[in-house]
């Protein structure tokens, strides 16, 4: 079969998530299993939720949904949402809608790189190599520091050549929880500033924000929009709705980028969205936009399962990463070996996520957003395959 080398190539790098997928599938379904890989809800959507949804079900003309760009009520929210969460002066026309984080990112991509740019992600990381392949992009991978996880800004440095056009960074960070400081990113923007100078090219930032409102222990939260002018923000409601299923996302300008660049950006969004696939959120999780930016899940139930998870696993022996914003756990299989240590918890009925998701063969992550009935009948397996592999 002639396939394109951009499939071929966004194939090859996702194939860790694939091969997962297939070897669960060969498990086969069974009725007991506890589901810790993804953040899938596995308790009854939210109230408010579906409340804002039921309450623009109802059509009021007759383009209710006929075809949808970005509406002006749901970037208005957004922009009025960013004043008050961020401090930043983010105006309505600088905030495209679209479906969910990986439709923002997506757009980011395409907006200011070209193929055979270079894009620096991090490692561990999400799903950008991916995305970045299927759109003729070079992903450089830029590695987290050793043991924290913590932004290594030097990594990034020595990462970038005069090929870069964008560097990503995910605060709070899938899959290590970690949020990054304000100092660090502003080290970062140095670095960004000076390598741009250097090379005669601005570098952008992309800040992947999905779990910007899912922090424990009053951790503060700094978007890099407010540190480098050139940043891009994408968001999504699906994490703090705990609803990824409805696809609901942004990318938004930051207000620091001068006039003349923000309105040089505005005005090929609509363009490129449409160029895109109709990139843009279905007009029912639009109309409801508004009212979903006060929507969140149970914060302080969320925490009590990642202190009950991470007591339990460190009196066990296991070495982890305590999130301070996500809603996931990040930990060293025990035996070095993830694969083998996700298998021999799915025979016990026990599904984890291992790390080769992410580049790293040796971690694995949980999804806490099980309920607390899964996560203690996880928990023996876990003691016990911690204890044995």
């Amino acid at each position: 079969m002639e396939l394109s080398d951009r499939a071929r190539a966004a194939s090859a790098a996702i194939e860790p998530v694939t091969s997962f997928f297939l070897s669960l599938r060969a498990m086969g379904d069974r009725p007991d299993v506890v589901d810790l890989t993804f953040g899938d809800p596995h308790e009854m959507p939210l109230p408010a939720l579906v409340d804002a949804i039921r309450a623009n079900l109802e059509p009021r003309a007759e383009d209710w949904f006929a075809y949808k760009s970005s509406q002006a009520p749901a970037q208005e929210a957004i922009s009025a949402g960013l004043r008050a969460e961020l401090g930043l002066d983010v105006e309505p026309a600088d905030i495209a809608m679209t479906q969910g984080a990986f439709g923002a990112i997506a757009l980011a991509f395409r907006l200011v790189a070209d193929a055979g740019s270079e894009v620096v992600i991090p490692e561990p990381g999400w799903f950008y190599a991916p995305m970045l392949r299927a759109a003729d992009m070079v992903p450089v991978v830029a590695s987290l520091a050793p043991d924290t996880f913590d932004l290594d800004v030097e990594a990034i440095a020595r990462a970038i050549t005069p090929r870069t056009r964008m560097v990503v960074v995910n605060s709070p960070a899938n899959p290590t929880g970690r949020v990054y400081g304000r100092d660090r990113l502003v080290e970062l923007a140095a670095v960004l500033e000076e390598a741009s100078a250097r090379h005669g090219r601005r570098i952008w930032l992309l800040s992947d924000e999905p779990y910007r409102r899912i922090r424990f222990d009053g951790t503060g939260f700094t978007s890099p929009a407010a540190c480098y002018a050139w940043t891009l923000v994408d968001y999504s409601y699906g994490k703090v709705l705990l609803a990824p299923g409805q696809r609901l996302g942004y990318l938004a300008l930051s207000p620091l980028i001068p006039a003349a660049d923000r309105d040089a950006l505005r005005g090929v969004l609509l363009p490129l969205q449409l160029a895109m696939g109709w990139g843009f959120p279905d007009a029912l999780m639009q109309y409801a936009a508004p009212a979903l930016e006060s929507v969140s899940i149970d914060l302080a139930e969320l925490t009590r399962r990642r202190d009950r998870t991470v007591s339990a696993l460190t009196d066990a022996g296991y070495r982890l990463t305590v999130p301070e914003g996500t809603f996931y756990l990040w930990g060293t299989a025990p035996g070095g070996d993830s694969v083998a240590f996700a298998a021999a918890l799915a025979q016990r009925g026990v599904y984890v996520l291992p790390g080769t998701v992410f580049g790293r063969p040796e971690n694995f992550r949980i999804s806490l957003t099980a309920t607390s009935d899964m996560l203690e009948r996880a928990l023996p397996a876990l003691r016990e395959v911690g204890a044995t592999v």
